[in-house]
């Protein structure tokens, strides 16, 4: 038998812990400085990707490279926990784990700081 009540449930009841399992990693999440920045600025940068937008397309691509930096933030914040608990020593192996994990999130601010710009020139910019 499992230590892990959670591979037991079924249907709803597994989906219906499962949420309440996301609930308690975003209000984890919440405690972390980065994702609060970036949580904060996404209740800015949704709605305002709704007056920028022209298209659904464009609207979309706005608000789901918002979205895209928080899930990348949350995965980095899974890893460094994950190493973390590992042990509090220096190894080669968990500096790796951690810096790969902070380039994921630099490379998708990268990416919504360009598609914003992007779209930002296009709908006040061009003439």
């Amino acid at each position: 038998m499992s230590a892990n009540p959670q591979k037991h449930r079924t249907g709803l009841n597994r989906v219906w812990h499962a949420f309440g399992y996301s609930l308690s990693g975003l209000k984890a999440a919440w405690y972390e400085k980065a994702f609060r920045q970036e949580a904060i600025g996404a209740f800015v940068l949704v709605p305002l990707a709704f007056y920028i937008g022209q298209t659904w397309l464009e609207i979309a691509l706005l608000a789901g490279t918002v979205v895209l930096v928080m899930v990348v933030e949350l995965l980095n914040t899974g890893i460094e926990s994950a190493i973390d608990r590992i042990g509090p020593e220096w190894h080669e192996l968990a500096k790796r784990a951690k810096d790969t994990g902070s380039a994921a999130v630099l490379l998708s601010l990268l990416l919504c700081t360009a598609v914003w710009a992007a779209a930002i020139h296009a709908a006040f910019f061009n003439t």
